[in-house]
């Protein structure tokens, strides 16, 4: 049996307010709706870790999002019991190959990730959050990044 954790619309909206915000610098965006790296790095296109924002490299998309204080049933969850973040991400919505997983996520609230080495085209990212006892949210809504060549 599948457990999930189903986060706060105030949560979404958070994630997607802070790729939209972190998006629009670099190569150019278009958004859709939508760390101390001690989680594996599937990808190896990756860069970055939990930080304030700082300036987007060229063909790199910066990721921000805020920690859920809530679940979607209105249940508090507080930042102890946060485990991971995982961060999908490719160029087919339908298809996102590339991960990250981010680990610690009980220790930051404030979350920002770089993912780098881009190629040339549009770029999607969703992001779930597990907690301790292995419940895992619904991923977010897509959100995009256009590199420019």
């Amino acid at each position: 049996m599948k457990r999930v954790i189903k986060l706060s619309k105030a949560w979404t909206a958070a994630f997607l307010l802070g790729i939209l915000l972190t998006g629009c610098g670099g190569g150019g965006s278009d958004a859709g709706s939508g760390a101390n790296t001690s989680g594996s790095n599937t990808s190896g296109n990756v860069g970055s870790g939990p930080s304030g924002v700082q300036p987007e490299p060229a063909r790199a998309a910066v990721l921000s999002w805020s920690a859920p204080s809530t679940r979607v049933n209105g249940d508090g969850i507080a930042m102890g019991e946060l485990d991971k973040y995982v961060i999908r991400y490719g160029q087919d919505v339908e298809n996102l190959s590339g991960e990250v997983i981010i680990g610690e996520a009980d220790v930051y609230p404030e979350m920002s990730y770089t993912v780098d080495n881009l190629d040339s085209g549009t770029w999607y990212f969703t992001i779930q959050v597990q907690d301790k006892q292995g419940l895992v949210s619904e991923p977010s809504a897509p959100v995009s990044k256009t590199i420019r060549s």
